[in-house]
C-alpha cells in the first residue's frame, strides 16, 4: 500500500540533525555515535553527496536515501551515482513504523531522475545476499542486477545509456599486523553509517581501561588514499582478527573481546 500523499524532498537545514542519526533522534543509543556523520557529511557535501527525505501526508520524516558519484564512494566505477544506504523508519518508538508502504520505492525513484538529470550513466547501490537490512533483492525487484560479489555483499548497478561501464568491488588489500607484547585494537571509520561511527565510539572507550596492554590505532577512510591503501571502509580488528560489527556489539562485549586476548600476553 502506498501513501499517495507522501512527498520526497532534498534534506533541508533543520532536518539535518535527524539525517545524521538516521531519522532516529529519539534513540539514546545513536547518541553515542558522536559526531563522525555530520563532519563526513560538511566534507561529502562538497564532494557531489546527495540526501532526500521522505515525509508523510503530515509532514514527518519516514525515510531517507543518500547517494553520491560512484568516485567518491567504496566501489570502483566511472559516471555513476552510487547508493550508500535507502532507509525507511521502521520502529514503533519515536515517529512510528513507515514500511511496507511505499516510501522506499519513492526515494529511490526520486534519486534515479536526480542522478539522471545530473548526468549520470546508471545508478550502483550494494545489498545484502541475508535476509537483512540492504537486501539486495529488494533492489533486483526495482531492475538491479548484480555487477560484483564480494561474500555477501552484492554490488547491483542499473544502467541508464548503453555506453554505461558495470562498477566493481575496491577489495580488501591487507589487514592489520599484531605487535608484540600487545593488544593492537584498529577501528576503521568512515562517517557515512551512524551504526558504524557507533562502534569506533565503543571501541575508544573499551580500550581505556587496559591502559598500556593496547595498541589502539584509529583510520579515517573518509579520506581516499587511506581507503584506497586498505580496501577497507568501516570495521573493528582485535589484532588481526575481524569483529562482526552489524549489529552494533555492546561496549561490554568489545571490553570482552579485548581482554580475552590482554589475558593472553606473555
Amino acid at each position: 500500500m502506498q501513501n499517495i500523499n507522501m512527498k520526497v524532498i532534498d534534506l533541508p537545514k533543520e532536518l539535518q540533525g535527524s539525517y545524521f542519526c538516521c531519522l532516529e533522534d529519539w534513540s539514546d543509543e545513536m547518541k553515542e555515535a558522536g559526531d563522525l556523520k555530520e563532519k563526513w557529511y560538511e566534507n561529502y557535501i562538497k564532494k557531489g553527496l546527495r540526501v532526500k527525505i521522505a515525509l508523510d501526508d503530515k509532514g514527518v520524516q519516514a525515510g531517507m536515501i543518500q547517494y553520491l558519484p560512484i568516485e567518491e564512494s567504496f566501489a570502483d566505477g566511472k559516471d555513476l551515482y552510487f547508493i550508500l544506504c535507502i532507509w525507511v523508519h521502521g520502529y514503533d518508538e519515536g515517529q512510528g513504523n513507515f514500511q511496507d508502504k511505499g516510501y522506499g520505492m519513492a526515494l529511490l525513484k526520486a534519486a534515479e531522475e536526480d542522478a539522471k538529470e545530473r548526468g549520470a550513466k546508471g545508478m550502483a547501490a550494494w545489498g545484502l545476499s541475508i535476509p537483512a537490512f540492504m537486501r539486495a533483492s529488494w533492489f533486483k525487484k526495482h531492475g538491479y542486477v548484480k555487477a560484483d560479489k564480494n561474500s555477501v555483499q552484492v554490488l547491483l548497478w542499473k544502467p541508464f545509456l548503453e555506453n554505461a561501464t558495470p562498477p566493481r568491488w575496491v577489495r580488501q588489500k591487507k589487514k592489520p599486523k599484531t605487535v608484540v607484547g600487545k593488544v593492537k585494537v584498529t577501528s576503521f571509520h568512515n562517517g557515512w553509517c551512524p551504526g558504524q561511527n557507533l562502534v569506533h565510539e565503543r571501541a575508544k572507550k573499551a580500550v581505556l581501561e587496559f591502559g598500556d596492554k593496547i595498541l589502539f590505532e584509529a583510520i579515517d577512510t573518509s579520506k581516499r588514499e587511506a581507503f584506497i591503501e586498505w580496501g577497507i571502509t568501516d570495521a573493528l580488528y582485535i589484532d588481526n582478527k575481524n569483529v562482526r560489527t552489524g549489529p552494533p556489539p555492546s561496549l561490554e562485549k568489545i571490553k570482552k573481546k579485548i581482554e580475552k586476548k590482554v589475558k593472553k600476553i606473555k
